[in-house]
């Protein structure tokens, strides 16, 4: 196998991966398939930047913003001031936002686990696979300028 040959694979398992995932959301009757993405980040109970987010799930911050206020309006999520920083705010889940967020994702988390059970090595899969992301990241990045 070459790097072409590599890469074309590469790309061609993380969309399906992301297919698979994009169609769950579709069945569960989600309108973008990043309000899944949002919501599988807000439930880990922690609060997060709109930035963080955006940043560790490569969602566009405009798009991200547009999820977060229909979320905001529904009375799913709170947001809150990050003391020093006069635009970026904390994002969490309310009450009502988690029992959304628990009904939407609770059987991916089933079904999650049963696939998780087959990997021989998932923490060494994860760290191959960070390695390569990071790699790749600076690759963009030097194209870019930044």
């Amino acid at each position: 196998m070459n790097e072409r040959d590599f890469f074309y694979e590469l790309g061609r398992l993380v969309y399906l991966i992301d297919g698979v995932y994009e169609e769950y959301g579709r069945r569960c009757k989600l309108g973008s398939p990043n309000l899944l993405w949002i919501l599988y980040a807000l439930n880990d109970g922690e609060r997060h930047s709109q930035k963080q987010i955006c940043d560790d799930w490569a969602i566009p911050r405009s798009t991200a913003n547009t999820i977060i206020k229909d979320l905001e309006g529904n009375g799913f999520v709170a947001l809150s001031r990050i003391e020093g920083e006069r635009r970026e705010m904390l994002v969490s889940l309310t009450p009502l936002g988690k029992e959304y967020a628990d009904g939407i994702l609770s059987d991916l988390y089933v079904r999650e686990k049963e696939v998780f059970s087959e990997i021989s090595d998932p923490k060494g899969l994860l760290n191959a696979l960070g390695d390569l992301a990071g790699k790749l990241r600076k690759i963009a990045d030097d194209r870019n300028g930044a």
